[in-house]
């Protein structure tokens, strides 16, 4: 089955540019288009996409609220793939803490577009490990020390020693299998850590845990 996705954004020309691109490859099929966030949820619920590629700026709802809105009501929500003009900005961490499973580049080449789509579809490993880890530690809350709250809430998660070693890796970008190479265990053994993590965390992804981890202080993101 392809990997679908739903095209948001307010240039037409932005998503002429992602269709013509996404469409190309034969294990990827754009199922639907709009032109704000605000339309987002009847789509989502209408087209069950497996993957919304959208805009961070838009004039009625924005890619962080429709973010939220769309984790807030959907059953079964798809993930969520913010596109931006700058990487390094406040709105794609803010939207990365929202629930959005990373971000893509206008800019970006059309094998680097191709690759994110099928990347987050997957969810198997950290999009763009080092710009989330630089967003992190420009626009996190944590000083060192980590946001209080965030903080607290990694002491209930209570990992145990090769959960938290696991979730380590997963900040570094590795996926299953690296961390599996690493750790000299099975994948198998690696994804049901991974499922422990995000199930003590109440993390959807590993986007979110790896937030979790900066936001804590856990691991420094600097």
């Amino acid at each position: 089955m392809p990997v679908t996705v739903l095209l948001v954004d307010d240039e037409p020309l932005v998503r002429a540019g992602l269709r013509a691109i996404l469409s190309a490859q034969p294990d990827i099929e754009v199922v639907g288009e709009a032109a704000d966030g605000a339309a987002v949820i009847p789509l989502v619920r209408q087209l069950r996409p497996d993957v919304v590629a959208m805009d961070v700026r838009m004039p009625l709802l924005d890619g962080i609220e429709a973010t939220r809105a769309v984790l807030r009501t959907v059953d079964r929500p798809p993930k969520i793939l913010v596109v931006t003009t700058f990487e390094n900005d406040e709105y794609v961490y803010e939207a990365l803490r929202a629930g959005a499973d990373g971000f893509l580049l206008k800019r970006a080449r059309p094998a680097e577009i191709v690759h994110a789509v099928r990347l987050v579809a997957e969810g198997e490993s950290l999009l763009f490990p080092a710009s989330v880890r630089q967003l992190a530690a420009e626009y996190g809350d944590g000083d060192g020390r980590g946001n209080p709250a965030a903080r607290a809430a990694l002491e209930r998660a209570a990992l145990t020693e090769r959960e938290a070693e696991v979730l380590r890796l997963m900040t570094r970008g590795l996926s299953n299998a690296e961390i599996a190479e690493r750790l000299v265990v099975g994948t198998e053994t690696v994804k049901s850590h991974v499922s422990a993590v995000l199930a003590k965390l109440g993390a959807r992804d590993r986007t979110q845990a790896v937030i979790a981890a900066y936001e804590s202080g856990f691991v420094a993101p600097g």
